[in-house]
């Protein structure tokens, strides 16, 4: 699989190229390259632990957007038994951008709701490039009731540029079907546990991000707005999205010094991208520990935690 090497991982690339040049080498003729190997694949490593411990904002949001990154697909082969994937939002379509269903992780059946963009441009468009339309947003509403009604915890992943704003969007309400989104994940009396696998944009990830624990994988992303549509605003100009990133606070770093998430959990060293099963077990534990402790609470108490959580959110001064 092609890693799709990004700017700042050229040193990478140089170094794993001429690991793969001596593999060739050494399979071809008689010549024992081992040793030679051995020691690139350290330079790898160390070169790669160097680069990733003094990461960007900008960088780190590219790797959120990484076209190879594990997608709510990818997760749901390997941490979700028995999945049985729910269509529609008895009301208007079916919408690909977002999967709903029921499944089982690690003994326990929950509802899963995650976004999902596309790997090719025949999936990327069928999906809506992961921005759900109101559609979406009611089919993950429907699923979470449903988990309400049987008790069964919902467990959503985060990956999207945001909310579909197109006119056909706004013609059904897209407004609407985030607020009442929030409103349904405020008020169901299950628990609900979030975590961001890529991009969080705007009110398209917080429409199935209000819940009762919210983990990021290291190198994901949250905001209000992309980097570029920041700077446009800002600057009138996309070109400062790097700037914009900075000064925004996207990053797992940043969030977590405000009290915004709850847990980062870390990612295999290079990037989710560079191993599915170590990135999806990661993930596994995490909601595991999530769900096997808020599911020991009795529901008044989970409200109110809830409650207090939201509200928590933000400080501000009056000033005379």
């Amino acid at each position: 699989m092609s890693l799709d090497y990004l700017d700042f991982e050229k040193p990478i690339a140089e170094l794993e190229e001429k690991i793969v040049e001596l593999q060739r080498a050494s399979s071809s003729s008689n010549l024992d390259l081992e040793q030679e190997i051995s020691l690139l694949r350290q330079r790898n490593h160390e070169s790669t632990k160097a680069i990733f411990s003094k990461l960007g904002s900008w960088q780190i949001t590219q790797l959120a957007r990484h076209p190879r990154r594990p997608y709510t697909q990818d997760y749901i082969q390997r941490i979700v038994t028995d999945f049985q994937e729910l269509h529609g939002d008895r009301m208007f379509a079916d919408d690909p951008a977002i999967i709903t269903g029921l499944g089982t992780i690690k003994g326990r059946n929950v509802a899963i709701i995650g976004h999902q963009k596309g790997r090719d441009t025949r999936e990327r468009t069928r999906r809506n490039f992961g921005m759900p339309r109101p559609e979406g947003y009611r089919k993950a509403q429907r699923v979470m009731r449903l988990a309400a009604r049987f008790q069964l915890p919902v467990v959503t992943l985060i990956d999207t540029p945001g909310a579909y704003p197109g006119v056909d969007a706004e013609e059904r309400g897209q407004s609407e079907a985030i607020a009442s989104s929030l409103e349904v994940m405020t008020t169901i009396k299950t628990p609900i546990v979030s975590v961001v696998i890529g991009e969080g944009g705007s009110g398209g990830a917080l429409a199935i991000g209000v819940c009762d624990k919210l983990m990021m994988l290291e190198y994901s992303t949250y905001s209000v707005i992309s980097p570029e549509g920041c700077a446009s605003i800002l600057w009138k100009s996309a070109a400062k999205a790097t700037d914009a990133a900075e000064a925004m606070g996207v990053t797992t770093k940043q969030l977590s010094r405000l009290g915004l998430v709850d847990e980062v959990i870390k990612e295999p060293l290079g990037g989710a991208h560079r191993d599915y099963d170590g990135v999806s077990e990661a993930i596994e534990n995490a909601i595991t520990r999530s769900l096997d402790e808020l599911c020991d609470v009795s529901h008044e108490v989970l409200m109110d935690r809830r409650y207090q959580r939201l509200t928590g959110f933000g400080k501000f001064e009056l000033k005379n």
